[in-house]
């Protein structure tokens, strides 16, 4: 009943709507339709009463309400159905959870803060209520687990292309999963899977974009390493219209991996790289190397040329920037 009271008064935006009318549309009561726009007004949304006249929307909530972003979503099947929570201990370890269940394909679950949001090499994840998008998507795709690294580049373009649209700036990628922006840590990716030898069963795409996080909010250890879309352009953005674009950006690119493999997406992540060519130290769990960043190539992996002249291939991994370009 909420839901589609909200709905009729977004279609008479910026118009109110008689109460008489809704109560015909959903047959129900003054009384009824009262006590939904109470509700609706707890939830953040000002709704203006005027005598004779009707109910007013006057202003959403930057919430990432189910109701919210399946609002003129334009996308086929990305977050078409939402799990939101105020508050989860991680939107990846929920999806995981949903898609062995067989949660719809595109399935979206979004939190307003996560207890224990985390990276790669599970690294926590800061995650404050209201400031950021903490989400997963879960998709289904028929491939086999080798085929799995390039969704992650392909998510890093995706949300750069979403913030250069709605915020107006220019955002690069580090290898394999991160997006900085002038040499600080915006937002990073994680992808997991559940799959049998020869065939993925499910991946789960992570994110955790920071929106509004001011410099302040930052704890000690990441103030000199992260920053926020709200710091970098000094002004709010609508966490709700960037979820938007970052799901139809998404499916796009989704869709084109899906039809013509990773090569045009890799053309356009290579534009956007801060290392491609330039010197980093890679570390993995046993090893460290410094050397030339040469390529990265249609699987994913990053190409590197060590003092040696040798050059090696690596699929995983930690880029340290010695020098961003």
């Amino acid at each position: 009943m909420k839901k589609q009271i909200l709905y009729l008064l977004k279609n008479g935006y910026p118009q109110a709507v008689s109460g008489e009318s809704i109560c015909k549309a959903l047959g129900v009561s003054r009384t009824s339709v009262w006590k939904h726009i109470q509700v609706l007004r707890k939830d953040g949304y000002e709704i203006a009463a005027q005598p004779n006249v009707g109910y007013r929307l006057v202003s959403v909530p930057d919430f990432l309400y189910p109701e919210e972003v399946t609002y003129n979503l334009d996308t086929d099947f990305l977050g078409r159905t939402v799990y939101y929570y105020k508050e989860a201990d991680s939107t990846n370890q929920i999806a995981k959870g949903l898609a062995r269940q067989g949660a719809a394909d595109g399935s979206l679950v979004v939190a307003e803060a996560q207890s224990a949001g985390h990276g790669r090499l599970s690294r926590g994840w800061f995650s404050p209520y209201g400031k950021g998008i903490w989400c997963s998507v879960i998709l289904y795709p028929k491939i086999n687990p080798i085929e799995v690294p390039p969704i992650t580049m392909l998510t890093s373009v995706a949300i750069a292309r979403a913030i250069k649209e709605v915020v107006g700036i220019e955002a690069g990628i580090k290898w394999p999963n991160d997006i900085y922006l002038k040499g600080k840590k915006v937002c990073g990716i994680l992808t997991e899977m559940g799959a049998e030898m020869e065939q993925v069963k499910y991946l789960v795409l992570g994110v955790g974009l920071n929106v509004n996080i001011e410099a302040e909010d930052f704890p000690s250890p990441l103030k000199e390493v992260a920053t926020s879309l709200k710091i970098e352009s000094t002004q709010p953005v609508s966490r709700l219209r960037l979820l938007q674009v970052i799901l139809k950006e998404l499916e796009k690119l989704y869709f084109v991996w899906l039809k013509e493999g990773f090569a045009p997406i890799l053309i356009q992540w290579k534009k956007l790289c801060v290392h491609l060519p330039g010197l980093v130290r890679l570390d993995s769990l046993k090893e460290s190397w410094e050397g030339w960043t040469e390529d990265v190539d249609l699987s994913g992996a990053l190409l590197l040329r060590l003092s040696t002249g040798e050059i090696r291939r690596f699929i995983t991994g930690e880029i340290s920037l010695r020098e961003v370009t």
